[in-house]
């Protein structure tokens, strides 16, 4: 019962994430959209560890953890350094 919850309310917030990466007013927005579905991803990885009883996801978890700040220091890099920034105090 708790699982299907919890498989339930993972699967809303990926959809909130969509939302916020498709139709994100800024590119900020997107970043944050995208970064928010690598935790989601995550935590579905970890979901699957945990009733499988498999540690191989655990290996695929701490692979999208990587790749997802990696992913979000370049895009904040990109938007910081970018001429048409709506950051105001872009240097």
């Amino acid at each position: 019962m708790w699982l299907n919850l919890f498989l339930m309310m993972l699967f809303i917030c990926a959809l909130a994430g969509f939302y916020r990466l498709i139709v994100g007013p800024t590119i900020t927005d997107r970043v944050i959209g995208l970064d928010f579905l690598f935790a989601i991803a995550i935590a579905f990885c970890l979901m699957s560890a945990w009733m499988n009883q498999n540690s191989l996801y655990l290996d695929v978890a701490l692979g999208l953890a990587v790749t997802g700040f990696v992913a979000t220091v370049s895009w904040t890099r990109l938007i910081r350094h970018s001429p048409k920034s709506d950051n105001t105090d872009a240097r």
